[in-house]
C-alpha cells in the first residue's frame, strides 16, 4: 500500500488522492508504507564550531568531515558522523544570533540530543570526564522513571546532551 504525503505533511489515503491533484502538487512524495525512515542529520547553530567539533570528537568519537566554508555569506560547517551513519551538522554564521535562553530551563521546541554509549559504566565514565573537564552536568547519572540510565550534560554551546545506555 502506498501513501501520499503533501507539503503540509497530511497523510492522504490513495483512494481519495486524485491523480490531477497529485500532478498539481509538485511536493508530493510517495512512500511505501513501512519503508524504513531514519534521521539523516541534526543541525546546530554555534558560536564556535571548532570547540564544538572537538567536544563531540573527544567524548563521543564522532568523525568530522573537512570544514566547509562559504566566504560570500560567512557560513562554515562540519558534518560529524556516528558509526551508525547518523550525522550531526554544526554550523556557524556571524548573522545568526544567540537565543538568549537560559540553558538550565526547559522551553518548547528542541529539547536535547540523546547519545547512546552502550553501558552504564560508559555513561558514568563520560559524565565524570566531562564534569572534571569543566562541563555543566545538569542531572545524573541516574535511572529515570521510565527506565533510562542517563546523565544530562551541556555541550560547549549549552545544548542539552543526554548520555544514555
Amino acid at each position: 500500500m502506498w501513501i501520499g504525503i503533501t507539503r503540509k505533511t497530511q497523510i492522504v489515503p490513495p483512494a481519495i488522492f486524485p491523480l490531477r491533484f497529485k500532478m498539481q502538487v509538485n511536493s508530493v512524495v510517495m512512500c511505501k508504507k513501512g519503508h524504513d525512515m531514519k534521521i539523516e542529520h541534526l543541525a546546530i547553530w554555534a558560536r564556535d564550531i571548532e570547540k564544538l567539533r572537538e567536544f563531540y570528537v573527544k567524548y563521543f568519537g564522532l568523525k568530522p568531515n573537512d570544514k566547509y566554508s562559504n566566504q560570500n555569506n560567512g557560513f562554515s560547517s562540519y558534518f560529524l558522523s556516528f558509526k551508525s551513519g547518523a550525522r550531526l551538522e554544526i554550523m556557524q554564521m556571524s548573522s545568526v544570533k544567540g537565543s538568549g535562553r537560559d540553558p538550565v530551563k526547559q522551553y518548547l521546541g528542541f529539547a536535547h540530543l540523546a547519545i547512546s554509549v552502550g553501558s552504564k559504566e560508559k555513561v558514568d565514565l563520560l559524565t565524570s570526564m566531562m564534569e572534571t573537564d569543566g562541563y555543566n552536568v545538569l542531572d545524573g547519572p541516574r535511572t529515570t522513571g521510565d527506565g533510562y540510565y542517563e546523565s544530562i550534560v551541556l555541550d560547549p554551546e549549552n545544548n542539552r546532551i543526554e548520555i544514555t545506555v
